[in-house]
């Protein structure tokens, strides 16, 4: 017995065969072909159609996005350069109106109501001593009339500082110049190894801070003070930094350090100061004696005042050197 053939089904003269019959399979059908209905064409040609709209759509958003990127390059650009000129000029004249209406209020030259025949300076002179317990009157007034605006002053200093900071360190994970760079061109422009300085600064640096360390401690006996030692305090780090180098000098003074110092000194000054005013607006007693006027331990609050000015003084003169130079410390 022969085997049917399995495309027995598919052979043209079983096709004719179906088709005489009237079979509910159409020939094409039998032939495995594929028939689209009418639902299918109709959602076929919806595909198309949605395709072709988002397509357009596309195009006009990719159109209105580059005409966005190319604005501020080229009207935004002109656009910004007349708002910042107008704000500029608005700026200076406003400023020039407020500064020429307060002149013209000032009191007039020789008036018995000018600021310098007002009683603050003579009490400054006659009560200094005996109020504050320094015998640096200026000091006195600084650290304990005006104590308020002082903190302000060093204030400014740790703001500048950190303003220098954030525009001048050098990132290591962004782009541009790395850490590794910058001091390979530190060495380059700023060479080490200098025989003559480092001989010079291993006795200078050291009596340069002593110096500036006796100026703070005595800023309210003899003349003085916070702001002058630290400045001396800051030169001999920075000649020790000239002479040895970042290497040796970040072996005890880091960005960290320069942070922490700063922080506890304007925090501490803070605090001490906020125990003054408030006892001296209440007309409370305060427990922190003036001393006896010439003694290093007098003046209340102003030696430990001093040592904070200084130390903010210093961090601020070294960190301004290190970031300008190499952008960071």
């Amino acid at each position: 017995m022969s085997r049917i053939r399995e495309d027995y089904e598919r052979t043209p003269w079983r096709r004719l065969v179906h088709f005489i019959n009237g079979d509910e399979e159409s020939v094409a059908e039998r032939a495995g072909y594929e028939v689209e209905t009418e639902e299918e064409s109709v959602r076929i040609h919806d595909d198309f159609f949605h395709e072709v709209e988002w397509n357009k759509r596309k195009e006009e958003a990719d159109t209105l996005i580059s005409q966005y990127e190319e604005w501020p390059e080229t009207k935004g650009l002109k656009y910004f350069q007349k708002i910042y000129r107008l704000m500029s000029a608005l700026i200076c004249v406003t400023i020039i109106v407020l500064l020429l209406m307060t002149v013209a209020e000032l009191p007039t030259l020789g008036e018995a109501a000018h600021p310098i025949n007002n009683e603050v300076s003579g009490r400054y002179i006659e009560k200094g001593m005996e109020e504050t317990g320094a015998v640096n009157i200026v000091a006195g007034m600084i650290l304990d009339y005006r104590a308020f605006d002082t903190l302000g002053e060093s204030h400014v200093l740790f703001i500048a500082s950190c303003c220098v900071l954030i525009l001048l360190r050098i990132d290591s994970k962004g782009k541009g110049s790395t850490k590794e760079e910058a001091e390979e061109n530190d060495r380059i422009y700023e060479p080490k190894n200098d025989a003559i300085l480092q001989y010079v600064a291993r006795y200078l640096v050291p009596i340069i801070i002593l110096f500036g360390i006796y100026v703070v401690f005595n800023g309210h006996i003899s003349p003085g003070g916070g702001f002058s030692g630290g400045a001396i305090i800051g030169a001999g780090l920075i000649l020790y930094l000239n002479a040895y180098g970042f290497k040796k000098t970040e072996r005890f003074f880091t960005a960290k350090t320069f942070s922490t110092i700063s922080v506890i000194a304007l925090g501490f000054y803070a605090l001490s100061k906020t125990y003054s005013f408030f006892t001296g607006a209440n007309h409370l007693h305060s427990i922190i004696s003036p001393g006896t006027p010439g003694n290093l331990l007098s003046a209340g609050l102003i030696l430990p005042l001093n040592i904070c000015v200084g130390m903010v003084v210093a961090c601020t003169m070294y960190s301004f050197y290190a970031l300008f130079r190499k952008g960071g410390m």
